[in-house]
């Protein structure tokens, strides 16, 4: 039952993210209340969602996401292209950032978690 509520948390996030990509794009004032609502909910995924086994394999699909997104400038370039694409770029820059405000917190605590798992191993 709590892999469950797991996935569908994780799943309940990612809509999380593309859906509040909407109003921020259009109105910038909600962006402070939609940030912390999805690092909240990046927590609860990452105390529920992640154990054991799948561990290893969330934490690298988690730095991919996080250097192909936020490193990698992918929202700085989009919110480029926003003036060429005006709705579209400043909307998917938007995702990209909801995406990895999702994930950090959610990597944080997974990686917290395989820590405290190999210190209580040894």
């Amino acid at each position: 039952m709590d892999k469950k509520i797991g996935n569908y948390s994780f799943i309940a996030g990612v809509i999380l993210a593309i859906v509040l990509a909407i109003p921020v794009a259009i109105v910038d004032s909600m962006r402070v209340w939609l940030t912390a609502l999805l690092v909240l909910a990046g927590i609860i995924v990452g105390f529920l969602n992640v154990s054991g086994k799948e561990t290893k394999d969330f934490l690298i699909a988690a730095i991919v996401l996080v250097i192909a997104a936020g490193i990698g400038n992918a929202a700085t370039t989009l919110e480029q292209v926003a003036g060429t694409i005006p709705l579209i770029g400043k909307l998917i820059a938007e995702l990209f950032k909801n995406i990895v405000v999702f994930a950090v917190p959610a990597t944080v605590v997974v990686a917290l978690k395989a820590l405290q798992t190999m210190a209580n191993k040894a």
